[in-house]
């Protein structure tokens, strides 16, 4: 096919200019220029020949385009190398940092593993013997303000620990910030294993919660910034997996435990606790930092070496390192450029503070939508059913949670995070509001089992849609300068929304409180139709678009709902008709940027 006449992918027509004399080198201007701005034309061959005015170009985020013309083809042959790489590609050529970022996001599998023991010993026998108080028919139940007080202690804790990572992560690097909270947290789970109240249990769930806090944020920001577009959905997303992957074995060993009438039924849990820290801590001590953070902290050359550890040499036919390292270089000095900061208040300031909202937003709904899964053991025996129907119920909807995750990366693929998250928050109302509904009848074997199901139904599509997604967003949304902390921030939002609704759910699920059982659901399917219209008026969709290319588009404060076609706009028009970010009517997407035909 004539080249003229084949449909080129937006990255083909990226340009980057030289720096004009009275510019400085980074961008900034140093005297006003004494002759006309020169224009730029773009190559003959592209079909969009429109001319652009420099002076009305550097008021926009092409101001900080380098002046050596080298890295500017290094930067657009990365650009088009990123868009042009195959999924089979990517994982041909990152498969080594697939296993680093796999190694790091078992610090998750055994986050999930501790935080799913607390709340599923409320529904466990010999720990309701030994913490819990004699309730007028005979049987021991811990209290609403314990449980609480449990739950909403490892999130106090995690809080303390993601705003320190926030700090950590961006002086030391990911590695060493993973390194000692992995030994901080040894030192804390001896506090939990030789608890002998339910006081000591509470110090040690706060204790646990600072370095559970790091893990949160870290393993799905260094995905984040070792992958790929075509591989970063998939290796963000995997957090999600290795939660369920947690919970499934907690709650499995738990189920084999029932039986076990002993004090050693809820203390072999809580050792199992250090088998996991032995070998991640190993394995951290040998991964390779961050690229972006070498970027960040001026350090090119150690950026390259980590780009290549990263990489397979094999699989470098069509990918360069120096291309690579240009357009982290690039980036980062377009964000400066946009005065992006490195603080927690950079956070809140201009298109940032668009994306602070998004990425708190999306947590916070995860909250919102799966809160009945984290309390589902508990559920289940308040509905109805036996301890051991209760733990097997739990092992099923955490397997069904881990098939309904493998089946979301083909989804992701097909119809990307907006509408994913959309169509996923709308079918977990449906499933909440028909939970509610049967939890109106009269309680049976029959009605328990229903309810049973639903959820297990509703842990399915959570775990389609808004559960993995939702680490993919939170990860692409923020400015590389800031993600640690905008995802810092972000979990934050859903700890604290976390600690009002694990005190209502303690109150609404316990008979010696509200005692409304299956009738909760309504409560959480309102929640969930608020969410549904902010995803709608607010989420845009990152698919396929690389960093560089949210930065341009959180800048001109393109709409949500038209972000791909914006940005497929601009890219055709070469990026080139932006002018002063802070005034919309300078914007005039439908006038000045060339439809696709």
């Amino acid at each position: 096919m004539d080249d003229n006449l084949r449909v080129q992918h937006p990255s083909e027509l990226l340009e980057f200019l030289s720096v004009p004399s009275y510019l400085s080198s980074d961008g900034i201007e140093s005297a006003e220029p004494s002759t006309p701005a020169p224009t730029y034309q773009f190559p003959k061959q592209s079909p969009f020949a429109i001319r652009y005015s420099i002076d009305s170009i550097y008021h926009g985020l092409p101001a900080a385009v380098p002046a050596d013309k080298a890295i500017a083809r290094n930067v657009r042959a990365a650009t088009k190398t990123e868009h042009r790489m195959t999924l089979t590609e990517a994982l041909h050529l990152y498969y080594k940092a697939i296993g680093w970022s796999i190694l790091l996001s078992l610090s998750i599998v055994m986050e999930g593993f501790d935080i799913t023991l607390i709340t599923s010993f409320f529904a466990f026998p010999s720990f309701k013997r030994r913490y819990g108080s004699l309730t007028s028919d005979g049987s021991y139940e811990i209290s609403s303000p314990w449980q609480s007080a449990l739950t909403n202690g490892a999130l106090t804790g995690e809080v303390i620990g993601l705003l320190f990572n926030g700090c950590l992560t961006d002086r030391f690097g990911n590695r060493r910030t993973m390194m000692a909270a992995l030994i901080f947290l040894a030192a804390a789970i001896f506090l939990a294993f030789f608890a002998n109240s339910l006081g000591m249990l509470l110090a040690s769930q706060v204790l646990c919660g600072i370095p559970w806090g790091i893990f949160q944020t870290l393993s799905t920001t260094y995905a984040a910034e070792c992958m790929p577009v075509s591989l970063r959905a998939y290796l963000t997303s995997n957090i999600n997996l290795c939660w369920l992957i947690g919970q499934v074995i907690s709650v499995s060993i738990l189920r084999s435990l029932t039986n076990n009438s002993s004090q050693w039924a809820y203390r072999i849990p809580f050792s199992l606790q250090w088998i996991w820290i032995v070998p991640i801590l190993f394995g951290v001590l040998f991964a390779p930092e961050s690229p972006w953070w070498l970027i960040r902290h001026e350090r090119p050359a150690d950026a390259r070496r980590s780009i290549i550890r990263l990489t397979s040499e094999s699989a470098k036919s069509d990918f360069s390192v120096d291309e690579a390292i240009a357009l982290m270089q690039h980036t980062n000095q377009v964000e400066k450029n946009l005065k992006v900061g490195t603080s927690y208040l950079a956070c809140f300031q201009g298109s940032d503070l668009r994306r602070t909202e998004i990425v708190c937003m999306v947590w916070m709904t995860q909250t919102i939508c799966g809160c009945m899964i984290g309390y589902a053991t508990y559920f289940y025996v308040q509905a109805g059913l036996s301890t051991d129907k209760a733990f097997s119920m739990s092992i099923a909807m955490y397997g069904s949670g881990i098939l309904g995750l493998i089946f979301s990366w083909l989804l992701m693929k097909w119809f990307g995070r907006r509408t994913l998250y959309l169509w996923g928050i709308a079918l977990i109302g449906a499933v909440l509001l028909a939970a509610g509904l049967v939890g109106i009848r009269q309680e049976t074997s029959r009605i328990s089992w229903a309810l049973g199901t639903l959820i297990v139904v509703m842990t399915f599509v959570y775990d389609c849609t808004i559960g993995p997604v939702c680490y993919s967003l939170v990860a692409e949304i923020p400015a590389t300068r800031l993600r640690v902390k905008t995802v810092v921030l972000g979990r934050v939002a859903y700890n604290v929304l976390s600690l009002a609704t694990n005190v209502l759910l303690s109150h609404f699920l316990n008979p010696g409180s509200w005692n409304w059982k299956g009738k909760t659901c309504f409560v959480w399917a309102g929640a969930t139709a608020l969410v549904w219209i902010w995803c709608w008026l607010r989420l845009p969709e990152p698919k396929g678009l690389t960093y560089m290319e949210l930065d341009i588009l959180f800048e001109n404060r393109a709409p949500a709902k038209d972000f791909k076609r914006i940005q497929k706009r601009l890219a055709n028009a070469g990026y080139f008709d932006l002018q002063m970010p802070g005034r919309r009517d300078d914007i005039r997407w439908h006038e000045e940027i060339p439809k696709l035909n």
